[in-house]
C-alpha cells in the first residue's frame, strides 16, 4: 500500500513540485498510449510477434496510469492540508464566519446548548468541528450537548491529552476525510450489503473457468481462419443469458459499495489507525476494532476496492465485450462472494467507528491547537469552582480572566451589574467551560473544579408567534423545567440571566426571592442575574446566598469597563448615562 506524505512543512513547494511530475508523467502516458495502439495495429496487420511488445506496453501503461493516480490522491492530500492549516488560523483568531457552524444542531429546549453560543455563528462547534462526513458531525453535536458524567470525561480527558500529541496523526486523519470522503450513499446500504449471504455455488466456479477457456480458444480459432466468425457471436449470446445468474447480484453490490473515493477515505484512515501506537485505555479500545483474527481493516479494504471497481464499471464500453467474449462476471462474482463470506462482517460497524474516529480528532485538534490548558478537577461533592477562567471564543489576547467558588455554605451567587458590564458575558464562560470539561477538553483558565453536577441556563428566552408563546412565558417554562428537576433530588450547576425581566418590578422581585428560596431546598448551585438592585439585600437575611458584581465607572462621554467580578453588590448602574450617549434627552 502506497505512503502518502501528511507532514505539513513546506506544503507549498512540495504541491509545486509534485504537480510538474504529474504533468510530465502525463506526457509518458500518451506516448504510451499512441505506441501500445501502434504496436498492436502492427500485430494485427502485419506480424503476429509485435503483440508481444504490444502486451508488456499494455502494462506499462496500467502502471503508469496508477502512478498518475498515487500522485494525484498526494496533490488532493497536500491541498486539504493547506485548507487544515488555514482553518487553523481562522480559528486561533475567532474568525470563524466561513467555517460550519452547525447551526442544525441548536435546540431551544436543551437544557444549555441555546444559551451557550454552543452552535450557531461565532460557536463552539466551529472551534471544535473537524469531521468530515455529517454522521461525524452528528455524533459530535450529541456530544456537545451530552449529559454531564465525570467518569466518561475523565476517561476522554486521558484520551484528548494523548491525541493533542500527535499532531501529524490528526493531521492525517483530517486530510483524508476532506480529501475522499464522500457521503453519495447512506452507509447502512453497504451494512446491510455485507450482511446478505452470497454463495458462489459450483456452476458458476465452473462457468468462471469455461469462460475465459471458451473465449480465448474460439477467438484463436476464428484468427487462424479455423472457425467461421458466427462462431463467436453464438458464444456471445450464450453468454448473454448464462451471465443474467449474476447479474442482479453485481448489479446490487455496485450499487452497495462505497464509491472509489469514500472507500479509499476508509481504508487510508483504517491504516492510520492501525499504525499508530496508543496507550490511554479509550484509544486502545477503539484501535482494537480495528484488528481481527483475519487480516487488518484497512487490507480488507484494499482487497475491496480492487473489486468495487471492476463492479462499479461493468457497463464501460471496454468491459462490456471482455465481458461478453471471457463471462468476467462470474469470476468477479466469486471473489466478491469469497471477501464477503471470509471478511465482510467485520466491516459492518466500521462507518460507525470511523465517525467516532472523526470526533476523536476533533477534540484532540482542539486541546493541540487552541488555547485552553486549564487543569479539571472532578469533585465528590456538590460544588464548582472557577479560577481565572476567559471564554473560548473570546481572543486570548482580549479575553478578561474571572474566578469564582460554590460549596455548600455559598451556593447562590445574586450578581447584579451595570448594563454591558460583563454578567452574561461571566456567565456564559462558566457555562461554556463546564462544557469543555465535560468533552474531556481543558478549560481556558487556571482550573475548573467540578462535582457531580447538570448544568441548566434560562438565558436566551424568546417570543415565538407560531406557539403563541412569549418571552416571559418562555423564561417561566425554562424555569418550571429547572424546579421540577431541582426538586427530583437532581444537582444542578444553574445559570439565569437577568430573571423575570418580562414583569413588572414589584412582581419581579417578589417572583424572584420566592424562587432563591425555592431553590435554595434542593440540591441547586448557581447563579441568578438581576438589575434589582433589592435582591441583594437577601445575603443579609438568607443563608447561603452571596452578592457578587460587575461596575463600571462614567466618565463624560464615555463608559469605562474593567470586565472584572467584584464581592458585594453593584454600587451603581449606567443605563441613564448609556441612553443618553444614545441620543435621549433627559428634562430637568
Amino acid at each position: 500500500m502506497i505512503d502518502f506524505d501528511f507532514k505539513t512543512e513546506r506544503i507549498p513547494e512540495k504541491l509545486k513540485a509534485l504537480q510538474r511530475k504529474t504533468s510530465t508523467l502525463g506526457i509518458f502516458r500518451l506516448i504510451t498510449f499512441f505506441g501500445m495502439g501502434a504496436l498492436l495495429v502492427l500485430g494485427i496487420a502485419e506480424n503476429p510477434f509485435w503483440l508481444i511488445p504490444a502486451v508488456l506496453s499494455v502494462g506499462g501503461f496500467i502502471r503508469l496510469i496508477q502512478k498518475t493516480n498515487m500522485l494525484k490522491d498526494q496533490e488532493e492530500l497536500y491541498l486539504a492540508l493547506i485548507k487544515i492549516n488555514e482553518n487553523q488560523g481562522l480559528r486561533q483568531t475567532r474568525n470563524l464566519e466561513n467555517l460550519d457552524s452547525g447551526l442544525e444542531f441548536s435546540d431551544k429546549n436543551h437544557p444549555f446548548s441555546s444559551d451557550l453560543d454552543l452552535f450557531g455563528a461565532h460557536s463552539l462547534f466551529q472551534l471544535l468541528n473537524h469531521t468530515s462526513s455529517q454522521n461525524g458531525k452528528n455524533q459530535l453535536a450529541d456530544l456537545i450537548k451530552s449529559p454531564f458524567d465525570p467518569e466518561s470525561a475523565q476517561s476522554r480527558s486521558r484520551a484528548v491529552l494523548e491525541l493533542s500529541q500527535k499532531n501529524e496523526f490528526l493531521d492525517s486523519m483530517e486530510a483524508i476525510g476532506l480529501a475522499f470522503q464522500k457521503d453519495e450513499k447512506p452507509a447502512d446500504t453497504w451494512v446491510k450489503w455485507l450482511a446478505k449471504e452470497e454463495k458462489s455455488g459450483v456452476l458458476n466456479l465452473i462457468l468462471a473457468f469455461l469462460g475465459p477457456l471458451g473465449g480465448i480458444l474460439g477467438l484463436v480459432l476464428v484468427l487462424l481462419g479455423m472457425l467461421p466468425e458466427a462462431v463467436l457471436g453464438i458464444w456471445i449470446i450464450a453468454g448473454v443469458g448464462l451471465l443474467s445468474r449474476v447479474f442482479v447480484p453485481l448489479k446490487e453490490a455496485a450499487a452497495s459499495i462505497p464509491s472509489g473515493p469514500t472507500l479509499k477515505s476508509y481504508r487510508l484512515r483504517s491504516r492510520q489507525i492501525e499504525r499508530e501506537t496508543f496507550t490511554s485505555p479509550a484509544l486502545c479500545l477503539e484501535k482494537g476494532i480495528f484488528e481481527t483474527t483475519e487480516s487488518n481493516i484497512s487490507s480488507q479494504l484494499n482487497q475491496l476496492d480492487r473489486l468495487g471497481l471492476w463492479a462499479q464499471n461493468r457497463m464501460n464500453l471496454l468491459y462490456l465485450p471482455i465481458n461478453l467474449l471471457f463471462w468476467t462476471d462470474f469470476f468477479l462474482f466469486i471473489q466478491l462472494a469469497n471477501w464477503k463470506q471470509k471478511v465482510g462482517s467485520s466491516l459492518g460497524q466500521l462507518p460507525k467507528n470511523l465517525e467516532k474516529w472523526e470526533v476523536w480528532v476533533s477534540l484532540g485538534a482542539f486541546e493541540s491547537q487552541l488555547e485552553g490548558s486549564g487543569k479539571v478537577h472532578w469533585l465528590a461533592e456538590v460544588s464548582l469552582s472557577a479560577k481565572d477562567l476567559t471564554h473560548p471564543l473570546i481572543p486570548p489576547r482580549t479575553a478578561i480572566p474571572n474566578a469564582i467558588d460554590f460549596d455548600p455554605d455559598h451556593r447562590l451567587v445574586i450578581l447584579t451589574g451595570a448594563n454591558m458590564s460583563g454578567k452574561t458575558t461571566f456567565m456564559r464562560t462558566l457555562g461554556i467551560n463546564c462544557v469543555l470539561a465535560n468533552l474531556g477538553l481543558s478549560p481556558f483558565g487556571t482550573s475548573l473544579s467540578l462535582g457531580p453536577v447538570q448544568l441548566y441556563t434560562s438565558m436566551r428566552n424568546s417570543d415565538n408567534l407560531g406557539e403563541s408563546v412569549s418571552s416571559f412565558y418562555a423564561e417561566l417554562s425554562r424555569i418550571n423545567h429547572l424546579i421540577e428537576r431541582l426538586e427530583a433530588g437532581e444537582p444542578i450547576f444553574f445559570l439565569l440571566d437577568e430573571i423575570l425581566k418580562g414583569t413588572n418590578t414589584q412582581d419581579r422581585i417578589s417572583g424572584s426571592e420566592a424562587l432563591i428560596r425555592q431553590i435554595l431546598q434542593t440540591n441547586g448551585l448557581g447563579i441568578i442575574s438581576t438589575h434589582d438592585i433589592e435582591l441583594s439585600e437577601l445575603e443579609q437575611s438568607v443563608e447561603k446566598v452571596h452578592n457578587f458584581s460587575f461596575h463600571s465607572e462614567i466618565q463624560d462621554q464615555f463608559i469605562d469597563f474593567d470586565y472584572k467580578i467584584k464581592k458585594g453588590p453593584c454600587p451603581s448602574f449606567n443605563a441613564h448615562k448609556l441612553m443618553e450617549l444614545m441620543g435621549i434627552r433627559f428634562q430637568n
